[in-house]
């Protein structure tokens, strides 16, 4: 049987490779208790060496806060792109489509190239404006109490608009993909128009550049079988796309 100092190094040595770690795989490949790996990682965690999580570890920061979308907008921007151009092309014609807040979905608006007809309820200020552009495309923009770090409203008017439609697909960016706790915002009143926007939409694809994976924000959006598909950079950790995979999420890495 390992020493705690083996144990403590084998930790390490996984968290550096994998980014994350679950109890479960640590005390089946360590042969000990649940209870001593749980222990382990409060030692560790007390000297700063990583990050407990509801069911295991992480090196980084699990809790993310809430950043002004100027600021956001410049973080892993040519990722974001990416993404919104590769989803962009799921945008048929004639669709009707929500799209809700965040730099992704904006990046997603910035690559759609309407083909006839399209309609889009959007929750965003940025994203209206953007469309604004292109003719073919109607506009409902939702009302309410504008958030003014993510450039979007939330709130009971919007909430209520949402239950008169039924669409085909919602674009959703996130602020965190946990796959225990699902996915989640900074914001608790958007988490709550997030989840009626679901409601309302026949597919769900999240749009998330790869730092967003292991990380939480305050509100909890839903868990990850409410997802259909996930569009993110190749900076995902390895074991994040086999777990989704393995729940049926389609992943796109671009």
């Amino acid at each position: 049987m390992m020493s705690l100092a083996e144990r403590h190094h084998y930790i390490l040595k996984q968290l550096q490779s994998e980014g994350s770690v679950n109890v479960l795989d640590l005390y089946r490949a360590l042969n000990v208790s649940s209870v001593t790996i749980r222990k382990d990682l409060k030692l560790l965690e007390e000297k700063n060496l990583l990050f407990r999580t509801h069911g295991g570890a992480t090196l980084n920061n699990p809790y993310t806060a809430d950043r002004p979308v100027n600021v956001k907008e410049k973080l892993q921007a040519p990722e974001k792109m990416k993404i919104g151009a590769v989803a962009a092309k799921s945008v048929e014609a004639n669709d009707s489509i929500i799209i809700a807040s965040g730099t992704s979905v904006l990046a997603l608006a910035k690559n759609i190239e309407p083909r006839e007809s399209l309609t889009v309820i959007t929750s965003a200020l940025n994203v209206a404006l953007e469309l604004m552009k292109h003719p073919e495309v109607e506009i409902v923009q939702l009302g309410g109490v504008l958030r003014k770090s993510s450039s979007s409203v939330t709130g009971p008017y919007a909430e209520n608009i949402l239950s008169d439609f039924s669409c085909t697909k919602l674009f959703l960016g996130v602020d965190g993909i946990d796959l225990e706790f699902g996915l989640t915002t900074t914001s608790v009143n958007e988490a709550h128009l997030n989840r009626q926007m679901i409601a309302a939409a026949q597919k769900v694809i999240v749009l998330s550049d790869s730092t967003k994976f292991g990380k939480r924000g305050l509100g909890r959006i839903c868990g990850i079988e409410s997802v259909d598909r996930i569009i993110t950079d190749e900076g995902i950790p390895k074991h994040f796309v086999t777990n989704l995979e393995g729940a049926g999420i389609e992943v796109t890495i671009v």
